[in-house]
């Protein structure tokens, strides 16, 4: 079976209100695109409708997959799904859309070529963002601020959540990935550059979404702990191992 040139995985946490009119715009992009692409959504732990509603869009959509992850946690979502995944390039995005549809060619060939991952930015010069309340601005700056000290210096948006991989890249970074849930894109990010990979922060439109499920104070605390957990894997010799 020949491969994708894109996969874009979704990861859905009780989404049922937002997945249906976001898969309705993501379809209507690729409709247009010259090259062959796959959508998964992986559904993980929701108490609603979400994984029901995927299942019915899939019925019309058979470039659509739709997955069922038992374990609850965004990072096991986005790993499942880009562990699965079989194209050239594998984008994570969240089920807001939050960055419209349509940036997601800013982070693919011929428009940027030579990276083995492209993150979203929306701190990188020429981002944009819409309707974000202060609080949560400066709140989301004070946590990458901590993220820049203990673990990832230079990179100013780790947590936005869009992000695209080299099928390569992808590979060898996904099966190492130990965290599975918030803090997932620190470690990836860590492992990259671990691996000497390069990495891109790309700018991007970003719109603040009001029904967000970031809680600033619990998921920073999660991720400071995470971190620690990250360099004690790091001296245990636990991304030493091949994937």
């Amino acid at each position: 079976m020949t491969s994708p040139f894109l996969s874009i995985v979704i990861p859905a946490h009780n989404e049922e209100l937002r997945l249906p009119r976001s898969l309705r715009q993501v379809f209507a992009f690729l409709e247009k695109q010259p090259y062959s692409a796959e959508v998964i959504v992986v559904e993980n732990a929701s108490s609603d409708r979400t994984l029901e509603l995927a299942g019915e869009f899939a019925l019309t959509q058979p470039n659509l997959i739709v997955l069922h992850e038992e374990q609850a946690g965004k990072g096991n979502a986005v790993r499942r799904g880009v562990l699965e995944a079989r194209g050239e390039y594998r984008f994570i995005c969240d089920a807001d859309l939050s960055m419209p549809i349509g940036e997601v060619e800013k982070f693919l060939p011929p428009v940027l070529t030579g990276f083995d991952v492209v993150i979203a930015s929306r701190e990188a010069p020429g981002a944009v963002r819409y309707n974000e309340p202060s609080y949560r601005h400066w709140g989301g700056r004070a946590i990458n601020l901590v993220i820049r000290l203990l673990i990832l210096p230079g990179l100013h948006d780790t947590q936005c959540g869009f992000k695209c991989f080299r099928a390569e890249a992808a590979e060898k970074l996904f099966r190492q990935q130990t965290l599975g849930g918030w803090s997932f894109d620190i470690e990836i990010l860590y492992l990259a550059r671990r691996k000497r990979m390069k990495v891109a922060e790309l700018p991007v439109h970003w719109y603040f979404a009001s029904d967000s499920k970031v809680n600033a104070v619990r998921d920073a605390l999660r991720m400071i702990g995470d971190i620690f957990r990250i360099h004690s894997n790091a001296l245990r010799g636990r991304y030493d191992l091949k994937p």
